[in-house]
């Protein structure tokens, strides 16, 4: 029928002719838009932005341009029978004034929309189409529709579709009806599903690698799962790099295999890829045809990681001073993924060597066993100690995100606090749960962290103390609006024991510090002798609240109350508390925390100053 439109895209594009030349000076046209307002009236601003006029260009010319291009940015909106009027204030053409009537806006009257083939039965295309944006009565928004036939073709490679073509896609525009028909008919052939995967390069034996595949032989084709994969792969420390690419057609050149799974994934692949217009993946797979077969094999490159890593931090605490740490880690010391890392970490209260060597089971991402060994040696107030543990755990990470230990602990400590002194054996059970959620670890807008640990020691197996031990800690960060911060903590710990002069230092609880009650020093905080030296509680609790505004930059300000105490009788008899300001830096390496904290019932040391460095977590 004549003065039908037929648009087989959405949205219009400008060609090349209808650029104007430029001759010496040129400048970008300024537009004004009267008549009208919103998106529609913003498009015709945007679509003549790139648009350059100068004083050697007829008017005529650049009118005829200004209004082609303003009627393709209403079109897109549904205005097809808009009416311009153009203006021209100043001599040299630089500014236009657009005055439109848009008259009645085209709307939908037809609407015929289908799916063909497997996806006809998949939950995922159901809902898209259940939610289609596309619906009789509605204006003609063309970003609408090509955003609905994005989002087929899209979840069409996600999904394995790889034969999958629209049958139908058209938009049929009749101005004098102000109405519009839309033909979008797919078909999506059959899905694929995954083959084998071939993994290649690995020093680490196959059966450890496969069960980290999140799919089985034979399982429908996804996209996310081959990413699930590349992630699994990566977490283990045992490769310095990871490629995962679906063999959709072994006679498909590499090329086009890595674009599909970056398309599909979001994922960029080791290969070289070249560019494609328009969904590269559906451009190659339809030259596929339904009686190849619907499998995908799915390729594996590994490379390992370096045997040995060594990485050295240095940093500097108001409750330790100066201190470093030298790590040295083997992410993998044989075939069967085993991995081993020796830390040293030196301070004038604390010096500490461990260790841990990690051995994988089945699902080495998840299951493990641990052996985790020490010696440390501590300085500090009325506290000397020399100790030496090891370890044997059972580790299990959760998909919930929860990691449990639970372990058998050997310490043998040599200890002074105060005018206690003893060396013990203690052999105790003990299991933990932990868990940490942040999102931007190194200065988190969400985020909270939990742990909760408890002990049992009895002379009955040979350890030198009888004791019950319990810790816990809650941590908490959340945003209001962009500028408002607030971090929240509180923790403790219990003992029951009969043996308390045979508990060493390390089990004992001590309260103060940058990480606990500002406003007192480095665990100062506990039960005194009848000499006023420190012997530590059986019990502790501190809190802290603080509030955190965005100032400029990457500076933020604070304000905080800390309290809480360590003691012998549930409940203390009385509570320490501090408070204060204090500035936060987001440096390249890290958040650098300084408080100033007053301490409320300390007259002698009324202000105490507080600097470190690191996340919070």
């Amino acid at each position: 029928m004549a003065g039908i439109k037929v648009l087989r895209k959405g949205l219009l594009g400008l060609t090349a002719a209808a650029s104007l030349p430029v001759a010496g000076h040129a400048w970008a046209l300024d537009v004004t838009v009267k008549g009208m307002s919103g998106a529609a009236a913003d498009n015709v601003v945007n679509i003549l932005a790139d648009l350059e006029a100068d004083s050697q260009s007829t008017r005529t010319r650049l009118d005829a341009v200004v209004k082609e291009r303003a009627q393709q940015a209403l079109q897109a909106y549904g205005y097809y029978n808009a009416t311009l009027t153009t203006s021209y204030p100043a001599k040299d053409n630089e500014q236009v004034i657009i005055t439109i009537q848009p008259g009645e806006r085209t709307k939908i009257t037809q609407l015929d929309v289908s799916l063909e083939g497997d996806a006809a039965k998949d939950d995922a295309f159901e809902k898209v189409m259940a939610a289609d944006p596309l619906k009789v009565g509605d204006p003609l928004l063309h970003s609408r529709y090509d955003g609905f036939k994005s989002q087929l073709s899209t979840l069409a490679l996600e999904r394995g579709y790889f034969n999958s073509r629209f049958r139908q896609q058209r938009i049929e525009v009749r101005p004098w009806e102000n109405s519009a028909r839309i033909f979008l008919d797919m078909d999506s052939g059959t899905r694929y599903r995954f083959g084998h995967v071939h993994f290649n390069g690995s020093q680490i034996e196959r059966q450890r690698l496969e069960n980290m595949v999140p799919f089985e032989t034979g399982d429908p084709y996804l996209a996310g799962d081959l990413a699930t994969l590349n992630q699994n792969l990566g977490q283990t420390d045992w490769f310095r790099g990871v490629a995962v690419r679906p063999r959709v057609n072994d006679d498909a050149s590499p090329a086009a295999t890595s674009q599909w799974y970056a398309d599909a994934t979001g994922r960029e692949t080791t290969a070289d890829v070249t560019e494609v217009l328009g969904g590269p993946g559906l451009q190659v797979a339809r030259q596929l045809t339904d009686s190849q077969p619907t499998i995908v094999p799915v390729d594996v490159e590994l490379t390992p990681a370096d045997r040995h890593q060594f990485e050295v931090g240095i940093g500097y605490a108001t409750d330790v001073g100066p201190r470093t740490q030298f790590s040295w880690t083997m992410p993998w010391l044989n075939r069967y993924g085993h991995s081993l890392t020796n830390s040293l970490y030196l301070s004038a209260p604390e010096q500490r060597f461990s260790g841990e060597y990690t051995i994988p089971l089945a699902n080495p991402l998840r299951d493990s066993y641990r052996v985790r060994y020490g010696l440390e040696n501590v300085d500090n107030e009325d506290t000397q100690s020399f100790q030496s543990s090891v370890q044997l755990a059972r580790h299990w990470e959760f998909s919930n995100g929860w990691v449990q230990d639970l372990y058998w602990q050997t310490t043998y400590e040599d200890f002074t606090q105060a005018d206690q002194d003893d060396a013990v054996l203690l052999l105790y059970p003990g299991i933990s749960w932990s868990r940490t959620r942040t999102r931007n670890p190194i200065f988190p807008t969400w985020g909270d962290k939990q742990q909760l640990t408890l002990e049992w020691s009895e002379p009955a197996w040979g350890s030198d103390a009888r004791f019950v031990r319990t810790t816990f800690s809650s941590q908490w960060i959340r945003m209001l609006g962009s500028e408002n911060r607030f971090v929240g903590r509180i923790g403790g710990g219990a003992m029951a024991t009969n043996t308390f002069d045979k508990i060493p230092p390390s089990l004992r609880f001590f309260a103060g510090g940058d990480q606990s009650i500002r406003g007192y020093s480095y665990e100062s905080l506990s039960p005194e002798n009848d000499d006023g030296e420190l012997l530590g509680g059986q019990h502790m609790l501190t809190s802290s609240i603080e509030y955190q505004r965005h100032v400029t930059g990457n500076f933020w300000g604070a304000t905080f109350v800390d309290t809480g105490n360590a003691f012998d009788e549930w409940w203390p008899d009385a509570l320490k508390t501090g408070a204060g300001v204090g500035v936060r830096w987001i440096s390249p390496v890290g958040p650098i925390r300084f408080d100033i904290a007053h301490p409320f019932d300390d007259e002698e040391d009324s202000w105490r100053l507080h600097f470190s460095i690191g996340p919070e977590f």
